[in-house]
């Protein structure tokens, strides 16, 4: 390595920089005075610049060889040395490069005198307290220029002074970081195993024993194992760390220990401590690898909480690909590790992700690895690593064109195996919900894979590869198998899991696009040798000549041909054979021309007949009737006629039961998509905050015109029309000096009016150009508003006509992005129309109706995944009545989850009983976690958009729901009261407000339906003191707060005659009586866990509850 790459990526980065001043180097009196080319060499070392720094080193050493002088050697020393403790930051890497390439030079400089020297001008314990850190560097950088020497091995007692040297240094750890340590293991890499053994061990023996203090005395040791096997040999090791090897079951803790040092220490530089690769191929060489993954990483590493021990955990993973075997590789990729780095790749937090690190791994162990099985093992792990079905590797990649043919081959052997027999069970999946269709997804993958790998001309394949790819797409895309046949192979793969419609549709999109890509294939490595070097390559043929398309025509042609053993998903009609047939002779025709002679579209028409023979298995897409119609219609409301829009409205209220997804698409479309693409031509639905700013861009480009036009109406003049102005009176003189002074000839003065008025002419015709555009675009945003107004007037009669239609919830999210955009612009009266009417629909006619879907079916993880999206969408939104609509579609969602009751249900109170226990298709787990955390955000932040109001809402529709967030209410609640307690009276919490309307809805559901007694009895104990204030409760209090209570307690059992009124008054009742009621009812039906609760307990939260409510002589207060 040359000396300048050696400074500039080593110590570059890993040396603190002192930002001061530069020094003048202090020059000798009276010498080389007159010599100033040679004094700039030591300027031109201390300068920022890497270049001229590398530039002064080359001309000084060519000047000294040059001149050869000994005072000018000894001063080029002194300077050298002096330099090294200098306060730049580039200065200490240069002169140590310099000084080092002098010694280099010059060999009768003595080494030892040079080291003297260093200690002696860079003396730790004789320099001043505020030079320590600068003399700290002078050693470091003295040793390193000795080192770059290259003489250092030769002479061992020099070799000692550095390293113990280094050892002073590494004290001073807060200045010189891990560089003295990483500058002995350099040294180390160079010297003998006699001088290590004669000379450095007995130095070393503290820092070598001490090797689990930190990462760099253990990789110190590491890398004195790995240089000197024969010094260290067991024995040794023994005496130094007490056991023999360095990787066992005792010593597991302490590498622990260092690895996690040895993560945070390089958290900012993102990447793989040199250590832990290190203790990995010593695990291998030592045969202890099990141990050391399973205990250290796995066990140890992956413990700590998400952060840089994963991280290490991850690179070392990707590290180790190269060094293990293939059971180690499969092992390894099956594991621990692997199921937390597609967790780690899958979550949802904005944080560090190490996906493109963990892909360059894996290519570069692809590239470097000629070992066929090792390859196929790599592969297979990391398509195995999937989320809710689909493989976190990308489909579409580029570390396949690594893989040698045989390891190719086996990979697509398993990816069609897995296609026909997909084996969930056997892959890591590291989702923490199942996805229903998780197959469907595996096979879409494995598609696509295999697809990608045809397409990707950089894969070395054989052809007979890519016919066995193309022909099992095309198999499974449009037949299947009845009978094995020995003549078509893919009829021997029996399917697990038969194929639905949305996978073949996948297939068959794939299929097509295997045509394009065998269309552009060139001939293969083995093909393509006798192919002259200025030679055309010929492109979607094989190596005979022939087309892809063709043998895969050859192909459809044998399974046509044997009904009996494949089975046609679409069997032809009578045309279609006939089609197919005619087609085959014509392209026998056309090739026994091409025997003839080469004609000019001979291939051309091949090619054609061909494709369009292949498009007749593809079922003809047409679309519905009833889609034809509301494409009429909506064409028919574009026109201004009243009459015309109640014509539409009338026919399309008689075809609302036959209406699909695509018509009701198409519905939708023309009121969002018009603004989408005015939002800045955002495609993104889910992106709202780009289609806010886009909106509010619009606005301000409607104000800028509006401004425009006003300037233009008062006469204001562009800089370009000022240029002009100033050409006409230019070329008519009329800008000279003195031109006001004299008069203009009748001529000239005839072509300046001219020219003025041409030129004014032109301006105006301008300035009513841009006003009869702007006037244009006006009236076409205003008949497009009419427009979007009049449709919908359909979207109205469909939700009137069809509520119960599973097809309105796909009315949910596209009416609240009309309503969030239309409401965070400023727009004008016709856009607030659209806006009205939207908002009333959604709210009034969808959320409010009693009718709405029963029949979810297989629908429901779509619906629990919606209600997750509105209400994580509710709590970012800013404006609480665009919240109040998000909160109102959650609402549905959970009814239309949730169905109606039985219909067996009894009469009377068993019935309501019934009613208020039926959860139908909830989740209730998963939809009280996401209410729950609303409700925690409500709780929490300062400026919720959620209000109380909403959540009255929830408790009173679904009361089952409110018992499951009663722990959660509690605590608010309670943590609210007690701060509110101690603080004067202006407004109560929210959590206060909510105990209102908590405590109704909970008492009619415990009305029928029994609760568990332990959240009772918290409620109880909980709100009593709080609330009531009971006699536990002033015992805790003194002072103003004390008094506060005690007057609360005596106006309640007065009967709140004045104390605290008004709506605090309001509180304490409501709470009070349902508390008491609450309580009640706890008592009787949950007796066996109320005496379970201490006695004093028990005193102070229910007791206070009744000596408030009941008085102090209440028997129930004498009983407890």
């Amino acid at each position: 390595m040359s000396p300048a790459s050696f400074y500039k990526n080593k110590y570059k980065k890993d040396i603190d920089v002192d930002c001061s001043f530069f020094q003048m180097p202090v020059r000798t009196a009276g010498i080389l005075q007159q010599n100033r080319v040679f004094l700039d060499f030591f300027w031109d070392l201390a300068k920022p610049d890497q270049e001229v720094r590398l530039k002064a080193v080359e001309d000084l050493i060519q000047y000294l060889k040059t001149n050869n002088k000994a005072d000018e050697l000894d001063y080029t020393i002194k300077r050298l040395v002096d330099g090294l403790a200098h306060t730049r930051e580039a200065a200490r890497p240069g002169f140590s490069l310099a000084l080092g390439q002098v010694l280099s030079t010059f060999e009768v400089i003595s080494l030892q005198s040079i080291l003297d020297r260093i200690k002696e001008k860079h003396n730790l314990q004789t320099v001043k307290k505020k030079l320590v850190r600068n003399a700290a560097f002078g050693n470091l950088f003295g040793v390193l220029a000795l080192h770059q020497s290259s003489r250092l091995s030769k002479e061992p007692p020099v070799v000692l002074g550095c390293v113990q040297l280094l050892q002073s240094l590494s004290q001073h750890r807060q200045h010189l970081k891990d560089l003295p340590t990483k500058t002995m293991m350099d040294i180390l890499n160079e010297i003998s195993e006699e001088v290590f053994e004669e000379v450095l061990l007995s130095a070393l023996q503290t820092d070598l024993a001490s090797a689990f203090r930190t990462p760099e005395q253990l990789q110190l040791l590491l890398v004195a194992l790995q240089r000197f096997p024969q010094t260290l040999k067991p024995k040794k090791l023994k005496k130094l760390l007490g056991s023999s090897t360095i990787i066992n079951a005792e010593n597991i803790p302490k590498l622990m220990e260092v690895l996690k040092m040895a993560s945070r220490s390089v958290k900012k530089e993102c990447v793989l401590p040199a250590v832990a690769l290190d203790l990995l191929k010593l695990s291998l060489k030592e045969d202890s690898f099990q141990l050391f993954w399973n205990n250290a990483i796995i066990n140890g590493m992956l413990k700590e909480p998400p952060g840089p021990a994963h991280y290490l955990s991850f690179r070392l993973l990707g590290s180790a690909l190269p060094l293990l075997s293939v059971a180690q590789l499969k092992e390894v990729l099956s594991g621990e590790v692997m199921m937390q780095y597609g967790e780690h790749v899958v979550s949802k937090a904005e944080r560090f992700k190490l996906a493109p690190e963990m892909d360059s791994y894996v290519s570069d162990f692809l590239a470097g690895c000629q070992d066929a099985d090792r390859q196929l093992a790599g592969m297979v792990g990391f398509s195995s690593l999937i989320n809710k079905g689909s493989p976190l590797m990308p489909p579409v990649w580029r570390g396949v064109q690594h893989l040698q043919p045989a390891a190719l081959q086996h990979y697509v052997e398993w990816l069609k195996n897995m296609f026909l027999k997909p084996q969930l069970d056997k892959l890591l999946d590291c989702s923490t919900r199942k996805r229903e269709n998780s197959i469907f997804y595996l096979r879409k993958w494995i598609v696509s894979r295999l697809s990608s790998i045809i397409d990707n001309h950089q894969v070395k394949k054989q052809e007979d590869l890519v016919m066995d790819v193309a022909r099992f797409v095309f198999f499974h895309a449009f037949f299947s198998a009845k009978k094995a046949s020995a003549s078509i192979p893919e009829t021997k793969g029996k399917l697990s899991v038969p194929l639905d419609d949305k996978t073949r549709g996948v297939l068959v999109n794939h299929f097509f696009g295997l045509l394009l890509s065998m269309h552009h294939l060139p001939l293969t490595e083995d093909s393509d040798k006798g192919t002259a070097a200025n030679q055309k390559r010929v492109q979607g043929v094989r190596a005979d000549g022939t087309m892809w398309i063709y043998h895969l025509v050859q192909y459809a042609q044998v399974l046509l041909d044997q009904p009996e053993h494949a089975q046609c998903s679409q069997p032809f009609s009578p045309e279609q054979r006939k089609a197919w047939d005619g087609m085959l002779k014509m392209v026998a025709n056309l090739k026994k021309e091409v025997k003839k002679g080469p004609a000019a579209g001979t291939s051309a028409f091949q090619q054609l007949f061909l494709l369009v023979a292949m498009h007749l298995f593809k079922q003809e897409e047409e679309p519905e009737w009833v889609e034809v119609l509301v494409d009429i219609l909506l064409s028919l409301l574009s026109q201004p006629s009243r009459h015309i829009r109640h014509v539409c409205r009338t026919v399309f209220s008689s075809i609302c039961p036959h209406v699909t997804a695509a018509a009701l698409t198409a519905i939708l479309d023309v009121s969002t998509t018009h603004v989408r693409d005015k939002s800045d031509g955002s495609d993104d639905d889910s992106d709202e905050e780009e289609d806010d700013e886009a909106m509010e861009e619009e606005d301000d480009d409607d104000e800028e015109e509006e401004e425009e036009e006003g300037e233009l109406e008062e006469g204001e003049v562009d800089q370009k029309f000022r240029q002009e102005l100033m050409k006409v009176l230019q070329q008519q003189n009329a800008l000279e000096d003195g031109s006001s002074d004299e008069e203009l000839d009748d001529d000239a003065m005839m072509a300046l009016d001219k020219g003025l008025a041409a030129l004014f002419s032109e301006q105006k015709k301008k300035n009513q150009a841009k006003k009869d555009e702007r006037t244009k675009i006006q009236k076409e945003k205003t008949l497009v508003r009419d427009f979007k107004i009049k449709v919908l007037d359909l979207v109205e009669v469909f939700v009137a006509r069809q509520a119960g239609s599973p097809l309105v919830l796909g009315l949910v999210e596209p009416l609240l992005t009309i309503i969030d955009r239309g409401m965070s612009s400023d727009s004008d009266q016709q856009e607030q129309e659209f806006l009205r009417r939207a908002a009333d629909i959604f709210r009034n006619q969808l959320c409010r109706s009693k009718v709405y879907c029963r029949t979810v079916g297989d629908r429901q993880g779509e619906l629990h995944d919606l209600l997750d999206k509105l209400m994580t969408k509710c709590q970012k939104l800013a404006d609480s009545s665009v919240c109040l609509y998000y909160f109102s579609a959650s609402l549905y969602v959970v009814k239309v989850l949730r169905g109606a009751p039985p219909a067996e249900a009894k009469e009377g109170q068993t019935a309501d009983g019934a009613a208020l226990r039926f959860m139908g298709n909830l989740d209730v787990d998963r939809v009280s976690a996401i209410f729950r955390d609303a409700l925690t955000s409500f709780m929490g932040r300062r400026k919720s958009p959620l209000t109380a109001q909403m959540f009255t809402d929830l408790f009173a529709r679904f009361p089952g729901l409110c018992v499951q967030l009663l722990d959660q209410a509690v605590q608010h609640i309670t943590s609210g009261v007690r701060v509110h307690q101690q603080v004067k009276e202006t407004l109560l919490p929210p959590s206060q407000l909510l105990i209102i309307h908590l405590l109704p809805a909970l008492s009619v559901y415990l009305n029928y339906v029994p609760v568990d007694g332990h959240c009772l009895v918290c409620l109880c104990v909980c709100l009593g003191p709080s609330v009531c204030v009971g006699v536990a409760g002033d015992t805790e209090q003194g002072g103003s707060a004390a008094a506060e209570r005690r007057s609360v307690d005596g106006a309640l059992c007065e009967g709140l005659r004045s104390a605290g009124g008004g709506r605090s008054t309001q509180l304490y009742i409501t709470v009070l009586g349902y508390i008491t009621g609450l309580t009640l009812r706890c008592m009787g039906i949950y007796i066996a866990y109320i005496l379970s609760v201490p006695l004093v307990v028990f005193k102070a939260g229910v007791g206070s509850l009744f000596s408030a409510a009941l008085g102090k002589n209440s028997i129930i207060t004498s009983i407890l």
